[in-house]
């Protein structure tokens, strides 16, 4: 490769270098190893006693005003109506609406936050937030305290969530997992794109059976309610211990 054709590739970030490298020395290994250990620990301690919850997912960039927002905004009264703490990833856009429908109506909200260098701040309506290092530990933290996903329209980081825990469903880690994807326009075309990967046999007819596309909140809510009766015993969270310095 010629020195002008060098010159013209695109820097990378010190940080993309860094994952590029390979294997790091072993300390270091063994530092990111007990860093993630912490974030876990961190996340477990700050959720344990937020009860049971319903995840919503959707773009950080959509604002008050905008349909999405308000309709996110409808979801989060929804889940609070329904008994259930609406969690979401804490940030702004559809995020921030569906913890504010929950708040506004006297629901719990739940943010788990991330750091990032553009888009992510913490929303105003939370009772409860946990800002995090690493994508890989907020997602088990949203997956593991929640009963059913409720996806709005999103990007890449909403993309996924849906489909890393339809994964989890399709290979049965998790069970009788109800996913709505509100915005028929936005993802009908995704659900086409799905009805071919089971006419290709990619995925089985029965992968799908839990997803339900829909605009209406009663159908999504009835759809939840339906698999979370038939399917599971929601549990009460129990008290925190004084002597482990918990609090709800």
């Amino acid at each position: 490769m010629s020195a002008s054709s060098r010159n013209s590739l695109p820097k990378l970030a010190p940080g993309e270098v860094h994952y590029l490298e390979g294997p790091k020395n072993r300390h270091t290994e063994l530092a990111f190893a007990f860093r993630v250990f912490f974030q876990f620990i961190k996340g477990f301690r700050a959720l344990h006693f937020i009860g049971p919850c319903i995840t919503v997912f959707g773009s950080a960039r959509f604002k008050e005003g905008h349909p999405h927002y308000e309709k996110a905004r409808e979801v989060g009264k929804a889940i609070a109506q329904m008994g259930f703490t609406t969690m979401t990833g804490g940030g702004p856009g559809i995020m921030e609406a569906a913890n504010r429908g929950a708040f506004e109506a006297g629901g719990k909200s739940v943010g788990v936050n991330i750091v990032l260098p553009f888009e992510q701040h913490e929303n105003p309506y939370l009772h409860k937030s946990v800002t995090l290092r690493y994508f890989f530990v907020r997602k088990v933290l949203l997956l593991k305290y929640s009963y059913a996903f409720v996806i709005m329209p999103g990007g890449w980081g909403t993309m996924d969530e849906m489909f890393e825990t339809l994964t989890l469903v399709q290979t049965k880690i998790i069970h009788n997992f109800p996913v709505v994807l509100i915005g028929t326009e936005y993802y009908s075309p995704l659900m086409d794109y799905l009805l071919l990967m089971v006419q290709e046999k990619t995925i089985s007819p029965e992968d799908l059976k839990l997803v339900k596309l829909t605009d209406s909140i009663e159908e999504a809510t009835d759809h939840i309610q339906k698999y979370i009766e038939k399917n599971y015993t929601v549990k009460k969270r129990e008290k925190p211990a004084w002597w482990f310095f918990e609090r709800v």
